[in-house]
């Protein structure tokens, strides 16, 4: 029979190329674009008798039951008898066949589906809607296929970090299953205070979700293959803990809330409570992390050195992990950094026998304490910049050959503000991918940091990315990925470079982050800094000294200039995509308010410029009541961002929220509102309201 359908395919199909990259053979181009590509998916110029409307009923000879579907694919549903179907399915575990692979064949009048698994029979569905979304829009059958498909790397979690804000639980829902339709199976999620903990009550914000309303969440994710694992930072990164008056004793230092002391037993009874009701609140997932990145402990004269200090913690938080049956994962730069071995991990330039020597030197000093490291923590190599780098790849593999597992991180946001950039990160998520499928690791984490807090929309290039990669390896090029992100996420219409307009914004939004404020610091620091309207904030043009402005921003408005003329083109493009019907209309939207913010700085720029450049008092009037324009528009410009946003998103923390001491100066936790979003604009609209009235034309400014 299998010979039989070898020559019955060899005569039918003549092979173009995997399926979602169309061969450079073919004539025309290929219909079918999968995301992420299959492992194995041959196609023909050919196609089936099946359209969406023939396909109605499935028939398992096995007795399985139908998975959760999605789309088009819903509509099917079980036959009593195999006659009456047009896909039969089915789950036959082989041994040497990896968890969640399938193999899915289209025929002229039938379709089969083969699953190792449950999840490789919900993947089949999900791979065959996308079939069918794609047959629909080109007003095509299905095609003649044969597809053969597992993941490349078996755990493919994303990151969701809720410590500055949390989005209404109808978005994650909605998100699970975009997710789940990307075949990621995992989640992290960085919980901090937003879980109402039962044993530490004084420690949750008083908007956190409760218990049972995270268990929710937890068990519909699970249902759809993905496993929530919880993320309780410890040691260090503990100020959602220590800002709390009840838990200052346990500060390492007892002016900062940022790290416990390890040497208290308290420190680790209150760690122990939060890990249980996360656990409780999180019941399906594998893992348990205990986060343990970025600190530096003082000892407390106790003669102990960091390292020593922080493998006490780690040895103590990992046995109760166990104990709770959970994997442990554990950040692994402290101990790296504790032995001098950071700098070749970020130095790219640096010449491999430059970074053996380094490693040759230090690596005694990890290796006198290595029975002190838990052999049941997952190591992970967080690198989210520079993850080709040798030094990077000897960090890992020293934990490797020592017997230490090891996973990595890549990221899909770190600390942009207001969107990701450098094309959502793609380079390196392909990158950290590519190494962790050839070092066979288990799993790959994309993180996505909410310190800037930019839209989880704009996040979704990145996880698409992640989820082409993690799972279907390195066949696409950046270009053919886009390109496949643009008709999954838009419509089939719109895979073409014309509505390409992620990777335009990336300049104009870098432009905007810091165009505001002087040389020597960004916005993000500008709340903890000594009178920063007066001195860090632009200057604002003189009257008697015309032209000095310009010429000291002069850099600032050639680039203005260039990225006006982009952000323009963009929004068209935008404007196409929502004229024409596009799918992801919320995405759509945030985007726009992206364009609109970022607009309205450049407006404030090329107004205080013209007022710079005025050559008579009537154009000097004249830019001021442009002047008093923008100030009265900010008011609209923040009322629809925040209205768009707030769609999905709780943008004001509660009344009583205690903001901590902030100290890698995250901006979203810098006000209890949304004016962290605005910090500089807001600064730079007071000090223009204050210079307006000082100066000789105030009877015509009186009523900013």
């Amino acid at each position: 029979m299998q010979h039989f359908r070898f020559l019955k395919t060899l005569v039918l199909t003549v092979i173009i190329g995997i399926i979602g990259c169309s061969s450079p053979s073919s004539k025309t181009e290929n219909p079918f674009h999968l995301l992420p590509s299959v492992t194995e998916g041959n196609f023909t110029n050919q196609n089936s008798m099946i359209d969406n409307n023939m396909l109605k009923f499935a028939y398992s000879p096995t007795g399985d039951s139908l998975p959760i579907r999605y789309g088009l694919s819903k509509k099917i549903k079980i036959a009593d008898l195999v006659e009456n179907s047009q896909l039969e399915f089915s789950i036959l575990p082989h041994e040497n066949k990896v968890s969640e692979s399938y193999s899915l064949e289209i025929e002229a009048k039938k379709i089969r589906i083969e699953a190792q698994d449950k999840a490789g029979l919900f993947y089949a569905f999900i791979t065959l809607n996308q079939l069918l979304e794609d047959a629909r829009d080109q007003r095509l059958n299905l095609p003649l296929i044969e597809i053969k498909d597992s993941p490349k790397i078996a755990f493919r979690p994303i990151h969701i970090d809720v410590k500055h804000h949390l989005e209404k639980k109808s978005y994650y829902y909605d998100l699970i299953d975009e997710l789940a339709q990307l075949k990621i199976n995992g989640i992290i999620i960085e919980i901090e205070d937003k879980l109402k903990y039962k044993r530490r009550p004084e420690v949750a914000s008083s908007d956190a979700l409760s218990i049972e309303e995270w268990k929710a969440i937890s068990k519909y994710s699970v249902n759809r293959n993905i496993k929530i694992s919880p993320l309780v930072q410890g040691l260090g990164h503990a100020s959602f803990v220590l800002k709390h008056d009840k838990n200052i004793h346990l500060r390492d230092d007892p002016e900062s809330d940022w790290a416990f002391n390890p040497l208290d037993p308290e420190t680790y009874n209150l760690q122990y409570d939060l890990y249980l009701d996360a656990l409780e609140a999180f019941p399906h997932g594998k893992y348990l992390h205990v986060g343990g990145d970025e600190v530096h402990t003082t000892g407390r004269k106790s003669g102990k050195s960091a390292l020593e200090l922080n493998l006490m913690w780690l040895n103590n938080v990992t046995d109760f992990a166990g104990e709770q049956d959970r994997i442990p994962i554990f950040w692994d730069d402290m101990p790296l950094k504790q032995a001098g071995l950071m700098e070749p991990i970020y130095n790219v330039n640096m010449s491999s026998k430059t970074v053996d020597s380094i490693w040759a030197a230090n690596e005694p000093n990890l290796n006198r304490f290595i029975e002190q490291f838990p052999k049941n923590c997952v190591y992970m190599r967080w690198n989210y910049h520079l993850a080709e780098s040798y030094g990077n790849g000897k960090a890992m593999e020293w934990f490797s050959s020592n017997g230490f597992s090891v996973m990595g991180a890549t990221a899909g946001q770190t600390r942009w503000t207001l969107m990701p950039q450098r094309e959502s990160n793609i380079d390196q998520i392909r990158i950290f991918a590519e190494q962790s499928i050839t070092r066979n690791y288990n799993g790959l984490l994309l993180t996505l940091w909410d310190d800037d807090s930019p839209h989880f929309e704009l996040y979704k290039r990145g996880i698409s990315a992640f989820a082409e990669f993690t799972w279907g390896g390195l066949k696409r090029s950046k270009a053919q990925f886009k390109k496949v992100y643009r008709h999954r996420m838009f419509g089939s219409h719109f895979k073409s470079e014309e509505y390409a307009f992620i990777d335009g914004l990336d300049k104009p939004v870098a432009l905007w982050t810091n165009l505001l404020v002087e040389e020597g610091t960004h916005r993000n620091q500008l709340n903890q800094l000594k009178n920063p309207i007066e001195k860090w904030i632009i200057d604002l043009p003189e009257i008697d000294k015309k032209g000095s402005w310009t010429k000291k921003y002069s850099k600032r408005l050639a680039e203005l200039q260039i990225q006006s003329g982009v952000l323009k083109e963009i929004r068209k493009t935008i404007a196409s995509l929502q004229t024409e019907d596009a799918s992801a209309k919320y995405n759509l939207e945030i985007y726009n308010e992206v364009i609109n913010l970022v607009d309205y700085n450049f407006k404030l720029m090329k107004s205080l410029n013209a007022f710079d450049n005025a050559q008579s008092t009537s154009e000097e009037i004249k830019v001021i009541e442009d002047l008093q324009s923008l100030v009265v528009e900010f008011k609209r410009v923040r009322k629809q961002f925040e209205e768009v946003y707030s769609k999905s998103r709780k943008l004001n923390k509660p009344g009583d929220y205690i903001l901590d001491q902030d100290h890698h100066r995250h901006p979203a936790n810098q006000s209890v509102n949304f004016d962290w979003q605005f910090t500089a604009e807001l600064m730079l609209l007071a000090k223009i309201k204050n210079y307006l009235k000082t100066q000789a034309l105030v009877s015509i400014s009186k009523d900013l």
